[in-house]
């Protein structure tokens, strides 16, 4: 590749070089980088607006671009053959950037940032998360945007027979995550801290977990020292932007006023009340300020967050009191119910405190699966989990429609949750999508969701390996509130929910069995957790996992032994590939023949030869299924069969073999000795038992009467 002013930059990493290319291509951002790893390259581009926007929060925004060109595919609407909305990948993919890149911005910039990351060629063995995150890492490390980076992110796998693999290729994780206590992850982090964590796996346990925080952390400071040295040579300098900042004397304005009754209305159990109170109180600080003449008022509303921040975090850090009172590991009240509908396949209510998750698990046959067509993948999914999260879940107004980057992330990670425990397609031939419909909101609503979706896939009878449950922990520390405090000492909170979610420092889901953990998500407004952090919090959560698995066993110990009479029954058929077309038929007559006779849901046939029968009456299933059977029976010489003489002919008879499938017997082989005619010997109608003597390359098929006697006129004669 020959570019302008290119500088090129290499090291050698886990079997591949990664290279970074820093040239005049995309120049008018404030900086951009070309990846490379293997042969999969990504182009990051940064930029930073040039004013600054009236808002309340740093507007960051990270765009994850897929190319089908980068794969070698024309794929999308045969109407339209381009890009479209990103798929949920490219979502996960740019939330994963956004959430290790965030925390090391500083809050108070009121600037626009905008990461595009867009993936330029695939070469379909590793998963382009690691190069785009370390790209974008180096794109603005070099970039004259104001940035705490770099970062540094590596995916591992681990299996036991293979033990830790870095940067795996993805038939490595998918061997790794197929194996009992196996786990893929990626972890990411600063020279000093990992700040965000992203895991699923078949039952991983503790041990491995906190390995697999060690060894990437040491991978992670490796890379941070390679870009270092790229920023040496090339960084520009950091542009000096205004923060926003406080008035000093509006906040001890603010203060004065507020900080005496948060302690108060800050603490309240309940959510609508807590919230009543703060909102009163908001109501009359500004009324007071206007008391005081005070005309710019602006800057009162993040006085006010900042404040509340404060309280939330210096008592917690001093006393361990948190505003609902609870104990610093105790889990909110429990509850849960399962078959709440009757005509759903299954259905599941999960409550913790003032947080609901309804979920709804749906069967049907294999021919429900979703295409996924990406320019990572083409693929069928065979288990959906989808979560829903309406505005009156919060109890407020809003858009309803199409899920968003949130709802898209949240419902991954409750799938991620539960799909290594679920059956394989032998066990259990259905397409399985659960929905979460959250009902109501104060924390964690996606570890609620796998709580729900885990009593209601057994509420199904999805025979489900191990019920899963999951939890939300978090964190404050002095640096929460004032970043430049240096006291180390910290608190980790199990079950965080409203303050402790929004102003916390850590928001580390763990989701898992009796046996091991299933999937894990971490992120930070900090620097990031040390790995004492880290396995404590482990722990903690490992505590009230088992407590809220035990609330779901007492509801259903283990998943229902029969289906629900209005879900499908599915039976499975297995015939040689080379036989699909018989079973379909020229121009599907065959197969919408049986749908119609037997009034099937539907058949589906996979390339393997499988094929399903879906039906609403387990008697049309079951002589569908024998049809088919008969259809594809393959008879040997020697076979012995048994049917009725459906035709009779000048030269023998025609027997009915089952499944659409007929031999003839010819009248030499009706009996010993001479035969005249057929109709001396058989009638239409009557049954007949033969041997198979013949059977040619078009699948025809001779039968013998005389045969079965082994030539003695005694026995032919009474047949």
């Amino acid at each position: 590749m020959q570019l302008q002013n290119k500088k090129e930059y290499s090291l050698s990493l886990h079997g591949r070089e990664l290279k970074f290319i820093v040239s005049d291509v995309a120049n008018q951002a404030n900086a951009s980088v070309i990846g490379q790893y293997g042969d999969t390259s990504v182009l990051v581009t940064a930029v930073m607006g040039r004013n600054d926007r009236s808002t309340d929060f740093f507007p960051l925004t990270v765009d994850y671009e897929e190319r089908f060109y980068a794969a070698g595919k024309i794929i999308g609407s045969r109407f339209i053959r381009r890009e479209g909305r990103p798929s949920d990948f490219a979502v996960l993919s740019g939330r994963l950037i956004d959430r290790s890149i965030r925390p090391l911005f500083d809050e108070r910039l009121r600037r626009d940032v905008q990461v595009v990351v867009t993936i330029l060629s695939y070469d379909e063995e590793i998963d382009p998360d690691f190069l785009a995150h370390i790209t974008a890492s180096l794109a603005l490390s070099i970039s004259d945007i104001p940035w705490k980076g770099p970062v540094a992110g590596i995916r591992i796998a681990f299996s036991p027979s293979k033990g830790f693999i870095f940067n795996p290729t993805n038939a490595q994780v998918a061997e790794c995550v197929s194996e009992e206590g196996g786990f893929e992850s990626f972890f990411s982090g600063t020279q000093n801290k990992i700040n965000m964590i992203e895991l699923g796996g078949k039952n991983a346990s503790k041990e491995n977990l906190q390995k697999a925080y060690s060894q990437s952390f040491e991978q992670i400071k490796n890379l941070i020292s390679f870009q270092n040295s790229i920023v040496k040579e090339i960084g520009r300098p950091k542009t000096e932007v205004v923060l926003k900042t406080d008035d000093p004397a509006m906040e001890e304005t603010v203060r004065n006023f507020v900080i005496p009754r948060l302690q108060e209305d800050l603490y309240t159990p309940h959510k609508e009340e807590r919230e009543s109170a703060l909102t009163k109180l908001e109501a009359e600080l500004f009324d007071h300020l206007r008391e005081l003449k005070i005309e710019d008022l602006s800057g009162v509303d993040a006085i006010w967050e900042k404040l509340i921040n404060e309280v939330v975090h210096k008592n917690i850090l001093a006393t361990e009191k948190r505003p609902d009172g609870r104990k610093l590991d105790e889990v909110r009240s429990l509850y849960a119910e399962a078959g709440l509908f009757k005509r759903l396949h299954g259905s599941a209510l999960f409550v913790r405190g003032q947080t609901q998750a309804l979920a709804v698990t749906t069967l049907a046959a294999p021919g429900s699966e979703q295409m996924v067509e990406t320019m990572e993948t083409s693929m069928k999914r065979r288990f959906m989990l989808h979560y829903n999260f309406p505005p009156y879940s919060t109890g407020e107004t809003g858009r309803m429609g199409m899920p968003g980057r949130r709802e898209i992330g949240h419902g991954a990670l409750a799938k991620k949750a539960l799909e290594s425990m679920i059956p394989s397609q032998e066990e259990f031939p259905y397409t399985i999508r659960v929905v979460s419909e959250v009902l109501a909101s104060n924390g964690s609503s996606s570890m609620a969701t796998t709580c729900a979706g885990c009593l209601s896939l057994m509420d199904a009878g999805v025979p489900i390996k191990q019920p899963v449950a999951g939890i939300a922990m978090g964190l404050m520390t002095h640096q929460g509130y004032d970043s430049d405090r240096k006291e180390e000492e910290y608190k980790i909170l199990t079950d965080i929910q409203g303050p402790e979610d929004h102003y916390g420092d850590m928001d580390l889901k763990v989701a898992g069995t009796k046996t091991g953990v299933t999937a894990l998500q971490m992120d930070v407004k900090i620097e990031g957790i040390t790995e004492e952090i880290f396995v404590k919090a482990i722990d903690q959560a490992e505590k009230a996992r088992f407590q809220i698995l035990d609330v779901i066993t007492s509801v259903l110990p283990e998943p229902r032994k029969a289906l629900s009479p209005y879900a499908p029954i599915i039976m499975t058929v297995q015939v040689q590939p080379y036989q699909i077309g018989m079973v379909i038929g020229p121009g599907g007559k065959m197969i919408n023949g049986l749908i119609e006779k037997y009034k099937l849901v539907s058949i589906d046939i996979d390339d393997d030869g499988r094929v399903f029968v879906a039906a609403t009456n387990p008697q049309s299933a079951q002589e569908a299924v024998d049809q088919i059977k008969g259809m594809t029976r393959e008879f040997e010489i020697g076979d012995i069969i048994e049917g009725p003489v459906i035709k009779l002919l000048d030269f023998g008879a025609i027997v009915d073999l089952g499944g659409g499938r007929d031999g003839m017997i010819h009248i030499s082989e009706v009996k010993n000795g001479f035969v005249n005619k057929i109709t001396d010997v058989l009638k239409q109608g009557q049954t007949v038992k033969a041997k198979v003597v013949k059977v040619d390359e078009n699948g025809k098929i001779g039968l013998s009467i005389k045969a079965l006697s082994g030539g003695n006129p005694s026995i032919a004669d009474k047949i």
